[in-house]
């Protein structure tokens, strides 16, 4: 069962048409994503109570740590997925989907019981004090005890339609959720409304996600038999080879993620130890605007995966590096654009969100130091696509240590010590300057490789089962 055009994308469309079609539905969906979680903070914040605000910023780490399993089963599938499209091996794009769809499903019901378990210490390490840990832990209680598995499922899921080159329906499925969220979230939120506040956000948040995962089922049931997705529990493996082959991906791209909840959790808990509200929430909006170009970015990066992996497995390093070239143009152009209009104009970015002047002035001394990291975000974000791509993923983890372990929590710590509250945000722009000088020394490395001795490189070869 093989399409013929999705053949003809993979293979012989112009790399600009190849990677619009692929990676326009995908950026546009976390374009909706980032408006989607930016709809939390805007309508909490339209309620003019910090403490509100505050607990959306404080439960933030909890939502990102569900990106470590759609990273594990999402990126780990879909990466094995496309590999085994470019190597003709169907049979071992169905197995790779049916795991992905199955441990997401067991992930998400455990992340709901674990929190639920044990939400006090949760509340305790999140940076939640006697005035934030009620609406924190009422936020928590409707995105995580309830929608841990809608809002890991219908990720994954995108992640398994696009791999098959089916980026308009994945970029819909993601989008009809996060439409919805935007719908409801001043209905559960505000005084006209429900009055819910925080607990309203969450609320909206946990129905749109099931919305999401819904549409999915449909499209997964209309195109029973012209799709390579499984969710049949009996084409789930016996061998652990292909597992293997997801886990090699997907294990890499979860500890990233969850490094990265381990600085957002570092930075919130050094903001608000300075126990002043308006500080937590003016890092939370700040965090949240800076999403924007960050989001686009990933999405343009994670657009073309599924080129990159079906080049890489089928041995074209030539269409793969002038897929990477052309997206490394657009996006450091656009990235540097973003950063001039942010720096500018940041003051009046924050104002949108809470009409609060001491909010405002943190926030616009925060969204100036933190939007210096997007230029150099680019190459980073496109190097770690890259080596999810092609199986690579000691290089991906080894890029996720150096971001966080290395440089930006260490510089966390040294910028609070020397420069207090408002050296937090510099910490990240410090990070990325240097891993985006070890991006481009390690695409060099990688491309001579591929080029001295094929694609897929010898050392990396995928064991799929047949």
């Amino acid at each position: 069962m093989e399409d013929a055009k999705k053949t003809a994308l993979f293979e012989s469309t112009p790399v600009p048409k190849a990677v619009l079609t692929l990676a326009v539905p995908t950026i546009l969906s976390s374009l909706v994503m980032v408006i989607y979680n930016m709809a939390d903070t805007y309508f909490v914040g339209m309620l003019n109570n910090s403490i509100q605000n505050s607990a959306v910023t404080l439960a933030a780490p909890v939502l990102l740590a569900f990106n470590a399993v759609n990273n594990l089963f999402g990126v780990g599938s879909s990466s094995m997925m496309s590999r085994s499209l470019g190597a003709r091996d169907y049979n071992a794009v169905r197995k790779s989907s049916a795991i992905g769809f199955y441990c997401a499903l067991a992930s998400g019901i455990l992340f709901s019981l674990l929190v639920t378990a044990f939400r006090a210490p949760l509340l305790v390490l999140l940076g939640a004090d006697g005035a934030t840990t009620a609406a924190t832990a009422q936020y928590l209680f409707w995105t995580t005890s309830c929608g841990a598995a809608p809002a890991i499922l219908n990720v994954v899921m995108a992640y398994m339609v696009r791999s098959e080159g089916s980026a308009l329906h994945a970029s819909i499925g993601t989008m009809s959720g996060c439409l919805l969220n935007i719908l409801l979230d001043p209905i559960f939120i505000l005084p006209w409304g429900l009055n819910m506040g925080a607990a309203g956000a969450g609320c909206a948040t946990f129905l749109s996600n099931c919305a999401a995962c819904l549409y999915f089922f449909v499209l997964l049931f209309v195109k029973r038999g012209k799709t390579y997705v499984c969710v049949n529990p009996a084409m789930l493996p016996r061998s652990g080879r292909i597992i293997a082959g997801i886990c090699v991906v997907g294990v890499p791209a979860a500890i990233q993620n969850l490094l990265n909840v381990t600085s957002m959790t570092v930075l919130n808990n050094f903001t608000a130890a300075y126990q002043d509200p308006d500080a937590v929430a003016a890092i939370g909006i700040v965090q949240k605007i800076n999403m924007i170009p960050l989001q686009i970015t990933f999405g343009l990066s994670q657009g073309i995966m599924p080129l990159i992996s079906y080049n890489y497995a089928c041995g074209n390093v030539d269409r793969m590096k002038q897929t990477l070239v052309f997206n490394i143009k657009i996006a450091t152009v656009f990235l540097a654009v973003v950063t001039t209009g942010y720096y500018i104009g940041a003051g009046s970015l924050v104002s949108l969100f809470m009409n609060n002047p001491a909010v405002v002035g943190y926030g616009a001394r925060f969204l100036r130091g933190l939007c210096l990291c997007l230029p150099f975000l680019a190459l980073d974000f496109l190097a770690v696509g890259v080596f999810q791509a092609c199986g690579l993923g000691k290089y991906a983890l080894l890029f996720a240590i150096l971001r966080k372990i290395v440089l930006e929590i260490p510089a966390l710590y040294l910028l609070n010590h020397f420069f207090h509250l408002y050296g937090l945000p510099y910490a990240q722009p410090a990070a990325e300057l240097v891993l985006a000088v070890a991006a481009v020394v390690m695409l060099v490395y990688l491309f001579r490789r591929m080029y001295a001795e094929g694609a897929p490189l010898n050392a990396h070869r995928d064991a799929v089962d047949s």
